[in-house]
């Protein structure tokens, strides 16, 4: 029998998502029929990394962690006979920050089940931008790096740093949305990512990772794929590379978001 299987839901604790409780994002996923599900919220964003965007609000603060890894464990229990549930958490992988999050994954590593690693955050000139905030961010992040090619091959370059880039036994196994710089591709026009989607996927392989399969693109108005996209999730799945579907739900209603394209090739 097939595992039904969401590997990446938020949760209350989102400052940028909804106050959904909790139950309803489990009810929800039980009446789905979903085995398990990870609950893999936006981790503290490292020590003097300031948040670029406006609000500051992309990751949970540090004094929530406790209560939101106590809150999962609480859950567990609770709905033990219904449904498997993982306490994860989403890492930023910032350029630069990369011991400051090697020590909060020591730290914090042991409480989790589950884990992504995630490129939300590129440096440019001095100054980092959050890629998938806004369509006039992501043009502005643009304008710093001189042209939509040079951001795309920042993007990958530092996609395949986070995957090459020494995070200790706790590194998450999992790649985030390995192609979120599509996100705004419908303003921009086609990009051509094929070439750097090989190299990441040879890289995945390498280290033995597996692919956040992230339904969130196909409900974005500019983007309105997944990612990766099927020629790109296809391959992946033909060099053996796991695809662990995600709904990326910031709110119960996003729950199977993607769901009925994507979950023949997950796992």
């Amino acid at each position: 029998m097939r595992i039904k299987r969401d590997g990446h839901i938020h949760t209350p604790y989102c400052p940028h998502g909804s106050k959904d409780s909790f139950k309803q994002y489990i009810e929800r996923c039980i009446d789905e029929g979903f085995d398990t599900i990870t609950f893999a919220e936006h981790a503290p964003l490292p020590p003097g990394f300031n948040d670029p965007v406006p609000a500051q609000d992309s990751a949970m603060p540090l004094s929530s962690l406790s209560s939101y890894i106590t809150a999962i464990e609480t859950l567990k229990a609770e709905y033990r006979r219904d449904i498997t549930i993982l306490t994860g958490l989403e890492i930023d992988y910032i350029e630069g920050f990369e011991q400051e999050t090697k020590a909060f994954l020591d730290e914090i590593g042991p409480q989790l089940d589950d884990s992504i690693l995630s490129v939300h955050f590129l440096q440019s000139k001095g100054s980092y931008f959050c890629l998938d905030f806004s369509p006039d961010s992501f043009a502005a992040l643009v304008t710093s790096t001189g042209s939509l090619q040079n951001t795309i091959d920042l993007y990958f370059n530092t996609l395949k740093s986070s995957i090459e880039s020494e995070l200790g036994p706790y590194k998450p196994k999992r790649l985030g949305h390995m192609t979120l710089i599509k996100k705004f591709q419908r303003r921009y026009g086609q990009m051509d990512i094929t070439e750097h989607a090989r190299h990441i996927l040879e890289h995945v392989k390498h280290a033995g990772m597996e692919l956040d399969y992230n339904g969130a693109g196909t409900a974005k108005p500019l983007c309105q794929e997944p990612y990766p996209p099927h020629d790109i999730a296809l391959e992946a799945k033909k060099r053996g590379i796991p695809l662990v579907y995600g709904s990326d739900a910031h709110q119960e209603k996003e729950l199977t978001q993607g769901l009925t394209a994507l979950y023949p090739l997950a796992h």
